[in-house]
């Protein structure tokens, strides 16, 4: 039997996020990302000054009423800080996972202003 081979090409261009108000929330993620940091706000976009994938936020009538299928996953060597930068911005702290002892990783679950998930990790890794 012949053995179809097909070139495929495929490029993650953008993640997009229903939302009410895709103004606030995408000035949201802009400045919770860092625009000083190679991101930008444009429009209802937030776009890496460089190029790549960008994310995308979109009008929906209807509200968000269960947990995100999909969500962004974030580092950060401050955990802490990070945590209540992003409130002061407006996000929310869903909850913290456990790990099993000796672990030096943290995540949390936090919520942007809409309330869709993200979580936050910092940059340790586990021991042994």
């Amino acid at each position: 039997m012949p053995v179809l081979s097909l070139m495929v090409e495929l490029k993650l261009t953008c993640v997009t996020f229903d939302c009410a108000d895709p103004g606030r929330v995408a000035a949201f993620w802009a400045e919770a990302l860092g625009q000083g940091s190679g991101w930008r706000l444009d429009g209802h976009c937030v776009r890496l000054v460089d190029g790549g994938p960008y994310l995308e936020f979109v009008p929906v009538p209807e509200g968000k009423t269960v947990k995100n299928r999909l969500h962004l996953g974030l580092s950060t060597p401050d955990l802490d800080a990070e945590i209540a930068r992003l409130t002061s911005l407006g996000a929310t702290l869903a909850w913290e996972e456990e790990f099993p002892p000796g672990w030096t990783y943290r995540n949390v679950v936090m919520r942007d202003i809409e309330g869709n998930e993200f979580c936050l990790g910092n940059e340790g890794s586990q021991s042994g």
